[in-house]
């Protein structure tokens, strides 16, 4: 089974921050971020202070948070962008952010230092209970999407070929080529562990630089790479994410986490920001993001329309 967490090394879209592989680095900038951030003390009575990591799916879902509460609420919300995961979580454990939207696994994994748990609703039932116990965090209900990874193909492939699973896929993966960076080719839980646990024998496997994936899938270089579940690409480029059905990739469930202070500072923070609980899917989050990464649409706007649409904004 993989975890990857190791393997998220920084690959932004095009237009976004938003990374492919994500690996938790602090540089200069974050570490003033940070020092920044802690200069600036804890969150005034009615004030709550929401990070995001800066990638366009995190602004749009600190957005949300801010829009909702300051709606619902008489809480004024300031929001803290582009913070790395060891930054804010350095943030969150000094008492420096209140809240913010986080993914089970990485919650499991990055914070906790757990082993990984391939089911869903046992990597949220652990890190909810270990979050409280250890830092007096409580991890409210998820969102509704698991922005993990996957493999993916060209929709016309799928269609072409019958495929919507990775089982699928490895039936007949001897007519696909596919493509990664080395990282992933090399790493005992890249492709070789999707190579043993789907029996998996691709035509070819060829490498390039980070960034490149989507445009040789595309341009029919490649016939099948990884990529997030929720990547804003994924739609316009017209990519079939196939379902992990033999469960390798560990979850990482969207959750808004809030520090137990604040939900007893203002326990109304809990009934207003569970009203997103399962109202975004995998399909729905690469449109919003999208909407940022390709269409330039600002965070803010994306999140305000997509909350008027559920009727969560008046």
């Amino acid at each position: 089974m993989v975890d990857f967490n190791d393997f998220k090394i920084e690959q932004k879209e095009a237009g976004t921050e938003r990374p492919m592989f994500r690996l938790r680095i602090l540089t200069a900038t974050t570490v003033m971020l940070a020092l920044a951030l802690t200069a600036c003390g804890k969150s005034k009575e009615d004030t709550l202070v929401v990070s995001s990591k800066g990638f366009a799916e995190q602004d749009i879902l600190a957005s949300a948070m801010k829009q909702l509460v300051e709606q619902d609420t008489n809480i004024k919300v300031t929001v803290r962008n582009n913070l790395k995961d060891n930054v804010l979580f350095e943030a969150f454990t000094k008492g420096d952010v209140d809240a913010f939207v986080d993914y089970t696994g990485t919650v499991l994994i990055q914070y906790l230092k757990q082993a990984p748990i391939y089911d869903a609703k046992k990597v949220y039932e652990e890190a909810s209970k270990q979050l409280e116990a250890k830092y007096h965090w409580t991890l409210l209900s998820p969102i509704g999407f698991n922005d993990s990874y996957a493999m993916a193909i060209r929709q016309e492939d799928g269609e072409k070929y019958g495929i919507n699973t990775t089982s699928q896929l490895a039936e007949q993966s001897d007519k696909f080529v596919f493509g990664s960076p080395q990282e992933f080719v090399d790493r005992p839980d890249g492709l070789p562990a999707v190579q043993k646990t789907y029996n998996m024998h691709f035509k070819e496997i060829k490498t390039f630089g980070f960034q490149l994936d989507y445009i040789a899938l595309t341009k029919k270089q490649v016939d099948s790479i990884v990529v997030y579940t929720t990547d804003g690409r994924i739609p316009v480029n017209k990519i079939k994410v196939l379902e992990d059905d033999k469960h390798l990739f560990v979850p990482y469930d969207a959750v808004p986490m809030v520090k137990d202070e604040a939900l007893k500072k203002h326990p109304e923070l809990k009934d207003v920001l569970n009203k997103l609980a399962g109202k975004i899917n995998e399909k729905q989050m690469q449109v919003l993001n999208s909407k940022v990464v390709n269409e330039h649409q600002n965070a803010d706007e994306v999140a305000k329309a997509w909350l008027t649409e559920q009727g969560l904004l008046k």
